[in-house]
């Protein structure tokens, strides 16, 4: 301050300047002059002075200001750059003050910031909310539940629970709005074992449940496939006197729906009914929506008509499920019939529309009508997320473009959007057909070091590569892999590796491999069935190729055309005409039309009849 007088009382001159003494060292702020200065609202000298403050000075600072959170708040913003003067113990203690304004999210987001900058365990920091708490008087328990709140945005279901314990442990009750949020994150991440851990502690240290919770636990059930328990929650609700809301019988439906069990769910459409409760859009798109899926779109779109007769005004997701659905079944001019009057009846199209316009066009190969509805969806203000560029990587690795797709992978990379197990999946599936087996073991080993949990369907697409390209035993070291790391294989992965041990004429290694799939549990399919039969067929082994027909049918599978293919196929190869024309005939008999393959061994094999008999003549 003595610097600033001098300035003041004489004018400033070059040679003035030069004789003053600077001083080498601030003088430390006092508490009383930080205080004054954040009542009197001096931020900007605040801020100047920042880098001078101690954990210790603000800790007395806030202690102070304890009943006046908004200056606290305000002081905290100005701190925003000078993080070092925020401990542990000085963050813990402005997180209990901001409990007292009336958002709770203030202290949220002081709380989370705690969490990923601080190495302190759980414990640690809640010993130390424990001891601020008690340092500004706060009579309520009310910042244990804002820190399990703050785990629970973070998605960090394991340290939420141990929290939930710690309160426990020192008899302080979440109440009931905490429980319900840390419920509704284990139901988000599929963890439903913890969802009923917490349900029972709640049970055993009475905490009243709402029908916001049983409507969480219903869909725990639903997603557990446990349908009749949920149908018979409803019950034990209405027991403990809680009354089941729509929520409450559209998550049935909706868990009846996805399940294809559309009898049950039009049961407990009619229960809701009698109850007095109306049926919403939301009901009506479960409906929608399964029956799309199940390719009954008549149905479907039946469903859309009595919304609108009953005055229920659709909107985008049952649009999106019908469009899904013809779309699906390759029906391209209904699927934009229903965009079309989706747009004229006032509902947005929404990313989720257009990306499923985009997988369609991909899959029938009409990139260039791909291209201009990806133009469009930008023009209207939308950007790609992480399904759409899946879609475009995986359309263009279908194509065998691993150019383009890279491409895309480093601009989704570039905007900040993380590349999913479905991202580096597709790109692990072109590097195979591309031959480019070091890359796709590379990428693959990447992906786990960014910590990605890798499925069977990644490792499917490996063991592919492999196999295609005459790796056999490579594709064989991944299996072990996948049991090493838990990742149960399938009758893809199984598939695969018989395919590979056919293209090498080891079919007999191929039927052991069929023999182990039963004993793992794992259901062969008649992909597997097809494949020895093809491989017995290449080698002209007939017999052991019609017990394995046999088999496949005694299993419940009827013949393909391709069993057909690969049956008529070997019957030629051993000049068996006779026997190749009496299965065609029983192929057309059973409603499969021939295609150019069976067509062409026929031919084969009566061209080497032909030159047989000319031989002969000679």
């Amino acid at each position: 301050m003595k610097f600033l007088k001098i300035f003041k009382a004489k004018p400033f001159n070059l040679r003035t300047f030069n004789s003053l003494s600077l001083p080498t060292t601030v003088t430390p702020i006092t508490e009383s002059e930080l205080l004054n200065s954040i009542e009197s609202s001096q931020w900007h000298f605040i801020k100047q002075v920042a880098p001078h403050y101690t954990p210790s000075l603000l800790s007395s600072a806030l202690t102070s200001l304890r009943h006046k959170p908004r200056l606290v708040l305000q002081l905290l913003s100005h701190l925003n750059d000078h993080p070092h003067s925020l401990d542990l113990t000085t963050s813990s203690l402005a997180a209990c003050i901001l409990c007292r304004l009336p958002s709770p999210k203030p202290s949220i987001n002081l709380l989370q910031s705690i969490i990923l900058s601080s190495t302190a365990t759980n414990r640690t920091i809640f010993h130390e909310l424990e001891l601020s708490r008690d340092r500004v008087d706060a009579k309520t328990s009310l910042i244990f539940d804002l820190l399990i709140r703050a785990y629970c945005e973070l998605k960090k279901p394991n340290e939420s629970l141990e929290c939930f314990y710690l309160m426990k442990e020192k008899g302080v009750e979440p109440n009931i709005e905490t429980c319900n949020q840390m419920l509704s994150l284990f139901l988000r991440l599929n963890r439903t074992q913890m969802a009923w851990v917490l349900y029972a502690e709640m049970f055993r240290m009475k905490i009243k449940s709402s029908v916001y919770t049983f409507n969480i636990m219903v869909n725990v059930l639903c997603k557990e496939g446990k349908l009749k328990k949920a149908k018979e929650f409803i019950g034990y609700m209405e027991a403990l006197g809680v009354k089941p809301n729509v929520v409450t019988y559209n998550t049935v439906i909706h868990g009846h729906c996805l399940r294809g069990k559309f009898q049950m769910a039009r049961v407990i459409f009619q229960t809701m009914k009698d109850k007095g409760l109306e049926p919403d859009c939301y009901t009506y798109n479960s409906f929608i929506s399964g029956l799309c899926k199940e390719r009954r779109l008549e149905e479907a779109s039946g469903l859309l008509c009595k919304m609108l007769e009953i005055g229920l005004v659709p909107n985008a997701v049952t649009y999106n499920a019908l469009i899904d659905g013809y779309c699906n079944k390759g029906d391209l001019d209904k699927a934009f019939a229903c965009r079309d009057e989706m747009i004229s009846k006032g509902v947005t199209t929404t990313l989720v529309t257009y990306n499923l316009f985009i997988h369609a066009l991909f899959m029938e190969g009409r990139m260039g009508e791909a291209d201009n509805m990806i133009n469009e969806m930008r023009e209207k203000g939308m950007k790609p997320d992480a399904v759409t560029y899946n879609i475009l990587i995986n359309g263009y690795c279908r194509c065998g473009d691993a150019k383009r797709a890279f491409s895309l992978l480093d601009e989704m990379v570039g905007k900040g959007i993380r590349p999913t197990l479905v991202t580096y999946t597709s790109l692990i599936y072109v590097l195979g057909k591309r031959n480019r087996m070091k890359e796709a073991d590379a990428l693959f080993n990447k992906v786990q070091q960014e910590g990605l949990l890798v499925d069977a369907v990644m490792f499917n697409a490996l063991i592919d590569g492999h196999c295609a390209n005459g790796n056999i035993d490579s594709a064989f070291q991944l299996l072990k892999q996948m049991d090493n790391m838990k990742v149960l294989p399938d009758e893809i992965t199984y598939n695969t590796l018989m395919q590979g041990y056919c293209r090498e004429g080891k079919v007999e290694e191929a039927r052991q491999l069929l023999d182990e799939m039963k004993r793992r549990g794992i259901k062969p399919d008649h992909i597997s069935y097809n494949t020895l039969i093809s491989g017995y067929s290449k080698r002209g082994d007939m017999k052991d190729a019609f017990r394995v027909r046999d088999e496949m049918m005694t299993t419940g599978f009827d013949p393909t055309i391709l069993t057909y293919n690969a049956l008529i196929q070997g019957l030629c190869k051993n000049r068996e005409g006779e026997h190749a024309e009496e299965l065609l005939k029983e192929m057309v008999s059973k409603g499969i039309t021939p295609d150019d393959s069976t067509y062409l061994s026929i031919i084969e094999a009566m061209e080497n009849v032909d030159d047989l008999e000319e031989n002969g003549d000679k």
